[in-house]
């Protein structure tokens, strides 16, 4: 399988961002990101999606749309719809309602920043997910590169103080969203993670003082998903974006904090009695299997199966571990940074059963 980097969760000016289109992805051009997708507030702009190149590079450009209620206050439920091409913006009253027209539509759905917090310092108030009632979404945004500074901002003095050294801030995903997910998988659901940016290139002014933000530069170079695809891109726009959509589908990916150090080269298979899998994949593990992590570089390791730590180990670039179990496994990564332990790569599922069991039922 081939790695392709890609940013979502953007915002233009088409919505609350600052950077037009080709702002955005020069900024993704010089971070070596191969796929944005941008998701402006209840908009799908049409007409702009293709490649873009510049400084030896190229870039695919996407556009989706961040869906939610504007007539309720909060407005709460926000919701990332890839890969519908349709305006799905009219249904976002009843999130239910909206989920089946996006699958309709062959498109995918995140929860986008489940657990997000007020902020009353700047008057920002709580818009968290809220509907946990709703089936057949794809996923949730697992780490939000934007939310996280309500979790960390108390005073002016922290807001300013992350906001010009952007590259403090991030720490991990909220562990209340982690718990979410680890309920969600143990409940039998599949469900994908995804790291979002949030970006929006924030101007900030004090007189003849002006600065951006957390600009789209220092996003592209943080959370990004790292999808595992049969080839990489060809050119041919519809091919491409079908098999970056089935990725992200299907969770054949994991979220990277390449800030930190760059997650290229991650891998977390399991291997059975006939063949090789993948994040995303079902294994029948009957008879045992053998799990195989690799790391681009040292880190520390958690092995977690249906919400539980089986096994953890610092300071490793490699672990095998053999399982008989059935359930969901997934890893998490962490690595020193900036003088703290930071989050730094949490991988999608592999999801096991146990084929004689299944026969017994």
């Amino acid at each position: 399988m081939k790695e392709l980097v890609c940013n979502l969760h953007i915002h233009s000016t088409y919505s609350d961002g600052t950077g037009n289109y080709q702002t955005i992805a020069n900024a993704a051009l010089k971070n070596s990101v191969d796929v944005i997708i941008i998701t402006d507030h209840n908009i799908l702009v049409k007409g702009v999606e293709g490649y873009r190149s510049g400084f030896g590079k190229q870039v695919l450009m996407l556009t989706g749309e961040e869906v939610h209620d504007q007539s309720k206050d909060p407005q709460i439920n926000h919701m990332l719809v890839l890969g519908a091409n349709k305006e799905v913006a009219a249904f976002a009253y009843d999130p239910q309602l909206l989920i089946g027209e996006v699958e309709k539509a062959g498109g995918l759905t995140f929860l986008a920043h489940p657990f997000e917090f007020a902020l009353p310092l700047f008057r920002e108030t709580a818009i968290s997910w809220e509907s946990w009632d709703v089936e057949g979404f794809t996923g949730l945004e697992l780490w939000n590169g934007l939310s996280e500074l309500k979790t960390v901002v108390h005073t002016l003095a922290d807001a300013l103080y992350y906001g010009f050294m952007p590259e403090l801030m991030a720490h991990a995903p909220l562990k209340q969203t982690l718990a979410k997910w680890d309920e969600l998988l143990k409940s039998g659901k599949r469900m994908v993670a995804v790291g979002g940016s949030d970006a929006h290139s924030l101007h900030f002014r004090r007189g003849l003082f002006k600065k951006t933000i957390f600009p789209y530069a220092y996003h592209f170079s943080a959370i990004n998903n790292h999808l595992l695809v049969p080839e990489f891109l060809t050119g041919d726009l519809e091919h491409d974006k079908s098999i970056i959509y089935q990725a992200l589908r299907t969770g054949s990916s994991f979220v990277g904090y390449d800030l930190a150090a760059s997650t290229k080269g991650f891998s977390f298979t399991i291997e059975n009695e006939s063949a090789l899998y993948s994040m995303g994949d079902s294994v029948d593990i009957t008879g045992g299997a053998t799990i195989r992590i690799l790391l681009p570089q040292f880190a520390n390791i958690r092995l977690i199966h249906n919400g539980n730590v089986i096994h953890e180990q610092n300071r490793i670039d490699r672990l095998i571990y053999t399982i008989s179990e059935p359930g969901t496994y997934r890893v998490e990564c962490s690595i020193h940074f900036m003088g703290k332990k930071r989050g730094w790569i949490y991988s999608n599922p592999i999801y096991t059963f146990n084929s004689k069991m299944r026969k017994l039922i």
